[in-house]
């Protein structure tokens, strides 16, 4: 089936963006330049995002062809309360992205001129609602790093093009309700970086039909939810899945994340930015989950999600603090000193609701290997909060090629059995990587509703039966393998082997009788 005019569209512009990104970076590893074309991609929207809500705003009140990048900065002075109430931030006409862009050749010190613009706009929500949205939000983006030039007017020259190759983009006019190529275009690039990232890239970003996957089976049967959070967000991708699944309006309470590094966790804040999420309605937290929780005042979530980093280390038994924690002291031991997992388990249990569902994708081992997670394991299984499993196809995530799996967790399940979906098979090769396509996706999720077995991809099994088996919960343990084997008839091949055996015979009688008659030619 030939690709639509805007899925050719998108193509060509995912195409040209990511080729743009690596002529602009030149000699600078990608991973490093990210920050540079992810966050001058963020200035432009800023500015046009506001612009279009100050033009719109200005034009229906007096009827005038209003202009807001044309008017001077003392005009625009008297709508700076009002533009931060409503978006949250403020740009004067002389620092929006166009205009600075058109100025940008002649400007000696345009790496000042960026640093001041930057540091205006994350000021413009000082004291506002939205100051923790804002702070440090533009702080990766260092206009005077070296990486971008040994000297001013070296790094001056790159971030012209930077300039003018972002704002180059066709990326459409918000006044023509385009805003979504604006959140394609970043998703695009984050996926790219973190393909050619390797390990830190699978932290980073999670591939985005797994993503849907995860957001989908969450919220079955429901058409909203109140919050949805994310304890190990990355760059906020697998979270937004949510407002394509369900609609923003439909997320009625927001998106709610935290993450550990500094960089992706200004990613996150900026993904939502350009994906049309108001300031209101997320809340994207610094800090590590597992020992120092942001959302203490927003629990419990009704819908769940999240690709925690496989087997890290972490406090654990080091910190007498944690035993007595609420999150983890229902288990009674606490996830290992080298194994993260299962500690990040039993905080997003600890934090869902009771009518919520939780989808966590898992490093295998934490599935099948004894000890301390045995014993969490066996918590998780008496109290009937394990509601599936699923195996999901080997390298489809950056940085790995294992075979990772989900953890599907409700507090309020009707049955004592757990489901295992053994979905291995399930996906097309594209590129150097798996791929769930809609039709995976949709046997995944019919197979998870429906809820019974099905030859050599599910089984349903009482929670009793995994307690006698030391509560495994590895999927290959419970749904049989297909044999794809060919079946053999051994009274055929029996037929067969004799009639070989009896024509090597006839061919030895016959080579004799050759070299016997050779042999009597000589003498």
């Amino acid at each position: 089936m030939p690709p639509t005019t805007k899925e050719a569209q998108r193509a060509e512009l995912h195409k040209t963006i990511w080729r743009i990104a690596n002529d602009l970076r030149g000699s600078v590893d990608g991973w490093d330049f990210k920050s540079y074309v992810l966050g001058m991609l963020f200035y432009r929207f800023f500015s046009e995002s506001l612009a279009a809500y100050l033009n719109k705003a200005e034009r229906e009140f007096t009827g005038d062809d209003f202009d807001y990048a044309a008017i001077s900065d003392r005009q625009a002075e008297r709508g700076r309360k009002d533009a931060v109430n409503e978006k949250g931030y403020f740009i004067l006409p002389s620092e929006l992205f166009v205009n600075v862009r058109k100025r940008a050749a002649l400007d000696e010190n345009l790496n000042e001129t960026l640093e001041r613009v930057f540091k205006n706009i994350e000021g413009s929500a000082k004291g506002a609602a939205s100051e923790s949205n804002l702070s440090g939000l533009f702080k990766d983006l260092d206009v005077n790093s070296d990486k971008l030039g040994k000297s001013v007017s070296k790094r001056n020259e790159k971030l012209v093009k930077l300039l003018d190759a972002i704002g180059d983009l066709p990326l459409g006019n918000f006044e023509d309700n385009r805003i979504d190529l604006f959140g394609d275009a970043y998703e695009y690039l984050m996926q790219m970086y973190a393909s050619e990232a390797g390990k830190s890239g699978g932290e980073f970003f999670t591939p985005q039909e797994v993503s849907e996957l995860l957001a989908r089976i969450t919220v079955v049967g429901k058409t909203a939810v109140n919050k949805v959070y994310d304890p190990a967000v990355g760059s906020g991708s697998l979270l937004l899945k949510f407002a394509k699944v369900l609609g923003h309006e439909n997320v009625r309470q927001g998106f709610f994340g935290q993450e550990i590094n500094p960089t992706t966790y200004n990613l996150a804040r900026g993904n939502m930015f350009l994906h049309d999420v108001s300031y209101t309605n997320f809340n994207i937290a610094l800090g590590d989950t597992l020992t120092d929780p942001a959302h203490w005042d927003y629990e419990p979530f009704e819908a769940i999600v999240s690709n925690p980093p496989y087997s890290i280390k972490w406090d654990g038994d080091a910190n007498p603090l944690l035993i007595n924690d609420p999150r983890f002291a229902p288990a009674g031991i606490l996830a290992p000193k080298s194994k993260a997992d299962l500690a990040f388990t039993m905080h997003i249990l600890s934090w869902l609701a009771v009518n919520g569902t939780a989808a966590i994708v898992e490093f295998p081992g934490v599935m099948y290997r004894g000890g301390a997670e045995q014993k969490i394991r066996k918590y998780l299984i008496d109290n009937n909060y394990v509601d599936a499993v699923i195996q999901l196809p080997p390298d489809m995530f950056f940085g790995t090629t294992i075979a990772t799996c989900v953890l599907v967790l409700k507090k309020s399940k009707k049955s004592n059995d757990i489901l295992f979906i053994d979905a291995s098979a399930e996906f097309v090769r594209i590129g150097n990587k798996n791929k769930l396509t809609p039709e995976n996706q949709q046997r995944i999720l019919d197979t998870f509703v429906a809820r019974k077995d099905a030859d050599h991809f599910a089984k349903v099994v009482p929670n009793d039966e995994i307690a006698e088996r030391e509560y495994l919960i590895s999927v290959s343990s419970y749904v049989e393998a297909e044999d794809t084997r060919e079946a053999v008839d051994i009274t055929e091949l029996n037929v067969e082997i004799a009639r070989i055996v009896a024509r090597q015979s006839e061919l030895r009688v016959a080579i004799d009788a050759i070299v016997a008659d050779l042999e009597e030619d000589t003498k």
